[in-house]
């Protein structure tokens, strides 16, 4: 049996004691298999940060263990540190009065990888993430998108393993985030495991296998990313423009859908549906909702992970544990 790439069981933090005791995390377990992204989400104070960071060893637990590749994170925190690497969002933590190599250069030693592998590997990153005609420009010069990206180059000099990311894509304007994301989404073919802790959804919806709820400490829910998403309570949302009137729904609306709204346009009304299956009968239902209407457009949109994120966050879940 694989071993897997991060294994958390009943993990616990308080930070202080007495009665100024404050727990961050509480009996906390979940797995990440080799090759997976797990999206760790959950409101501002969940304690996602303090998990990440007992899993890159700068944290102890105060209960339960956590692993990385079968190896303890208290145990043995140096052999955890030779295969994982941890990139966290922002401009801190380079040297802008250097350059990108010699930042890539300076942390890939600090990481112990050789000199002859540095050479030969540190110009293929900075290509890699579109960096090798800045390579020798001073950092102070590149924008936020450029050194979040040599921020992900330097967390992959060692050949980690396992990458743990937190807020990777926070501050970029949209295409510097997409780019970003495609570079993430390179390492799963490469075996690399990652978890993801990100506000923005959008990097959740285009990268993660799963997703892990914490709230209060606790996980309330692991669950793959269509499943998670279902939580929303309907699987999409069909809009339609139809000139003249509407169509008479009474009877003929599909048994899974409920009207959402039916507003006058100009030309006639705006029909929205929102459905709470997908399946491939679908548009033949919908079609003989809409016979003998004059449809100008049809939309067709995915439940929005917002919404599933805000059905958990302040309510808990059936399916927390104890």
């Amino acid at each position: 049996m694989a071993v897997p790439a991060v294994e958390v069981t009943r993990v616990g933090r308080v930070y202080g004691s007495g009665s100024k005791a404050v727990r961050a995390l509480s009996e906390v377990s979940f797995e990440i298999g080799t090759g997976q992204v797990v999206a760790l989400l959950g409101a501002n104070g969940a304690g996602k940060t303090t998990l990440t960071k007992i899993l890159s060893t700068l944290l102890l637990p105060t209960s339960g263990s956590a692993r990385v590749l079968g190896v303890d994170v208290v145990r043995d925190p140096k052999a955890v540190r030779r295969q994982s690497s941890v990139v966290f969002g922002g401009d801190r933590g380079l040297y802008p009065r250097l350059t990108g190599l010699d930042n890539l250069r300076f942390f890939g030693m600090l990481a112990g990888v050789p000199r002859a592998e540095l050479r030969d590997r540190g110009g293929t990153l900075l290509e890699q993430f579109g960096l090798a005609e800045a390579a020798n420009r001073r950092v102070e010069t590149y924008s936020k998108g450029m050194r979040q990206r040599l921020h992900l180059a330097i967390g992959l000099i060692p050949r980690p393993r396992v990458l743990l990311l937190d807020e990777p894509t926070v501050g970029l304007d949209p295409l510097e985030a997409d780019r970003l994301r495609s570079s993430v989404d390179d390492l799963r073919s490469e075996g690399v495991s990652v978890l993801l802790t990100s506000h923005y959804l959008l990097d959740v919806e285009r990268l993660a296998d799963r997703v892990v709820m914490l709230e209060s400490g606790r996980v309330t829910a692991d669950l793959p990313l269509a499943e998670f998403a279902g939580r929303a309570g309907y699987a999409a949302v069909v809009t339609m423009q139809i000139r003249g009137k509407a169509p008479d729904v009474h009877g003929l609306l599909p048994a899974n859908a409920s009207v959402d709204s039916c507003v006058a346009t100009g030309e006639g009304v705006e029909l929205t549906l929102r459905l709470r299956t997908w399946g491939e009968g679908v548009f033949t239902q919908l079609g003989a909702l809409l016979d003998g209407s004059d449809v100008v457009d049809v939309q067709v949109r995915p439940a929005r992970l917002e919404e599933a994120f805000a059905s958990f966050v302040g309510t808990g879940s059936p399916d927390a544990p104890a």
